[in-house]
């Protein structure tokens, strides 16, 4: 693993904002690519002066969008049958029942979910949701979660031991938070249909 984000590195140093872009869309596409990998190395090197933090970012967050539109537009233009070439029957329904159990916000807090994160836009997709929807749910989703692990890199990108422990109570802090924010959408939405 070290030797990988060693060459995320000197990738992401080498190609700059672009270089950011294209890993965070595969990463948010069809190439299961760890984010931690992408943006801690970027936030670092903005805390050397080597780069914009703000700019790192938002070449992270439209990296994700762009890669969840590609997912997106697969689902919307091709459908189940091309999904299935991709993922395993019952990988997909259980992506299918995530969308249908949390609706449109889970392309939000999907996001920010591992295991999840890269492949919410199939069920979005499906379900042929408002374009500007969920254009906005995914840009506050991965916005969140690539500012976060920038802002790690730059407070403490050399030191991998503490930024594996934050990473993973991040995780589960956000999976709370989101939970209660789910809950919270889904009984508005509830309320305003009466």
């Amino acid at each position: 693993m070290g030797d990988i984000v060693d060459f995320v590195i000197e990738s992401v140093g080498a190609l700059g904002y672009i270089g950011i872009f294209i890993m965070m869309f595969l990463e948010s596409s069809f190439f299961p690519f760890p984010s931690e990998v992408v943006m801690v190395p970027a936030g670092y090197l903005a805390s050397k002066g080597e780069m914009n933090l703000v700019l790192a970012i938002l070449s992270g967050i439209a990296g994700s969008i762009a890669g969840a539109w590609f997912n997106y537009i697969i689902a919307y233009k091709w459908g189940r049958k091309a999904l299935l070439k991709f993922l395993k029957e019952h990988h997909l329904e259980k992506l299918e029942n995530f969308f249908k159990s949390h609706g449109e916000i889970s392309t939000f807090n999907g996001r920010l979910i591992p295991g999840i994160r890269q492949y919410i836009s199939f069920p979005a997709g499906l379900a042929k949701m408002h374009p500007l929807k969920f254009s906005i749910f995914t840009a506050l989703g991965a916005g969140i979660w690539v500012s976060i692990l920038a802002f790690l890199g730059y407070f403490i990108g050399e030191n991998s031991e503490l930024i594996h422990k934050y990473v993973r109570e991040i995780t589960i802090i956000t999976l709370i938070v989101l939970s209660i924010v789910t809950i919270v959408y889904l009984k508005v939405k509830r309320n305003d249909r009466f």
